[in-house]
């Protein structure tokens, strides 16, 4: 596909990587010659320095010829503008990122009048991807398919676990919990394990099944499944804003520490049910007398990395609060990932994800469609949601019976709103949703996961 992108930030150049590794053509254009320089070196893509919303910049771009816009920049409306020019000039698909809650609250009106095939909010996405981890927070992540009704929950296996140098078959003929283990990091292997699979301790597992299915696997595993009754939060952002709102609502406290007293005031009007503290979130004896060691969960949401992360690490000498840190930087992946930070959540994966998600969408043939996408253990493996349609080759065949290439695995059909857990004789109906998790990345099509 031809894609333009406006804006060489955070965002705009990890979705420039991601999209990149998937073959497309690619211009990106931005006000700054160094970061426009700088994007086209790293990923060897085309480059223009100009103002994105400006026609005549985006003439030069290619626009009448792309297929797709994304609109990446630090403002809403150029990212908005650039879109409405976008659309009218090539008449292609067109991406938006809008961050103002003020916007946000209008956003279907937004994106129907200016013709927009998405709006992404990175603050927003990666707010409720901390929710769903708070509401189970024994969880490093989780990941829903089905509308909600699948779930993938990566968890960390402790020493003497009943799971600790068992077998995976061994562990579904104990426990009887209608649930896959799909995916297992060990140190820097990561590995789509069949029945014959020995887990360790220490061992990073995803786990895939209905809802119900997955809180009773791990009620039996004796790991708490209650959500946390309470949230210490640090940094009083965007991120913060909409993950208050969304805890609020499910009737969790909500504690936050901001430094800047406007912003502290604004919140304080804008989130009434919960505590604004005004003081310096870094600072110990604050945090101890605000009651940092009774909370139950701990979100590091300031504007630094290294602050989010000493938090992070502080909390967790004190405290067995669930943690939560924000990172902005992908440099400190090697780095952090010993030091058991709990959840690390990176909103610009977030974001990227979702573009990518969409954009194999637009690419797909006729035989399903991409519903949901994740990728996981730094984008070797992928998990994704296939909605299958009529012609495609898997209807109606007995899965023992499909030649899948390696190192895949069909995880999960909702079938009418059942969520089944498939065995050889299981068979894929038209109208199904498929959950597939499969190191081989790249999959735009349901048929892509048959040997040729």
């Amino acid at each position: 596909m031809q894609i333009i992108i406006v804006g060489c930030g955070n965002v705009g150049s990890t979705i420039v990587e991601k999209l990149s590794k998937e073959g497309h053509n690619i211009t990106v254009i931005d006000v700054k010659s160094d970061a426009v320089k700088n994007t086209t070196i790293n990923y060897d893509v085309m480059g223009i320095t100009g103002n994105g919303a400006s026609y005549s910049t985006q003439r030069d771009a290619g626009i009448e010829d792309a297929d797709l816009m994304i609109a990446v920049t630090g403002s809403d409306e150029l990212n908005l503008l650039c879109c409405l020019i976008a659309k009218k000039a090539g008449g292609c698909h067109t991406i938006a990122r809008v961050r103002n809650p003020v916007y946000s609250r209008e956003i279907n009106f937004i994106k129907e009048e200016l013709g927009l095939s998405m709006v992404i909010n990175p603050e927003d996405a990666a707010a409720m991807e901390i929710a769903r981890v708070l509401k189970f927070p024994s969880a490093i992540k989780i990941d829903t398919f089905a509308k909600g009704r699948i779930e993938l929950v990566k968890y960390r296996v402790e020493e003497g676990s009943f799971l600790c140098d068992k077998a995976l078959k061994d562990v579904s003929a104990g426990m009887k919990c209608d649930v896959l283990v799909c995916m297992v990091e060990r140190e820097e292997n990561v590995y789509i394990p069949d029945g014959n699979f020995i887990l360790r301790a220490k061992d990073e597992i995803s786990v895939v099944g209905s809802v119900k299915n997955s809180i009773q696997f791990f009620k039996k595993l004796g790991v708490p499944t209650m959500r946390a009754k309470s949230a210490f939060i640090v940094g009083g952002g965007e991120t913060a804003y909409y993950l208050a709102k969304q805890l609020i609502s499910i009737g969790v406290s909500v504690k936050i520490v901001e430094r800047n007293k406007e912003r502290c005031e604004e919140l304080s009007e804008l989130l009434p049910q919960a505590m604004l503290i005004y003081g310096d979130g870094t600072d110990r004896d604050l945090l101890m007398e605000e009651g940092l060691p009774k909370a139950e969960s701990f979100v590091a949401l300031t504007n630094f990395d290294e602050e989010n992360i000493m938090l992070s690490l502080f909390v967790k000498s004190i405290s067995k609060a669930k943690l939560i840190t924000k990172v902005h930087r992908i440099a400190y992946d090697e780095i952090i990932g010993g030091l058991e930070l709990g959840t690390v959540i990176y909103p610009k994966y977030i974001t990227a994800e979702s573009i990518v998600k969409h954009v194999r969408a637009l690419q797909n043939s006729i035989g399903s469609n991409i519903e949901t996408l994740y990728r996981m253990s730094n984008d070797r493996v992928e998990a994704l949601e296939f909605i299958v349609k009529e012609d495609s080759p898997v209807v109606g065949i007995p899965l023992q019976e499909l030649r899948l290439k390696p190192n895949m695995l069909l995880c999960s059909i909702n079938h009418k709103g059942n969520i089944i857990t498939p065995g050889g004789q299981s068979k894929i109906a038209v109208g199904d949703t498929v959950v597939i998790v499969t190191t081989i990345t790249g999959l735009h099509d349901i048929k892509d996961i048959l040997k040729p």
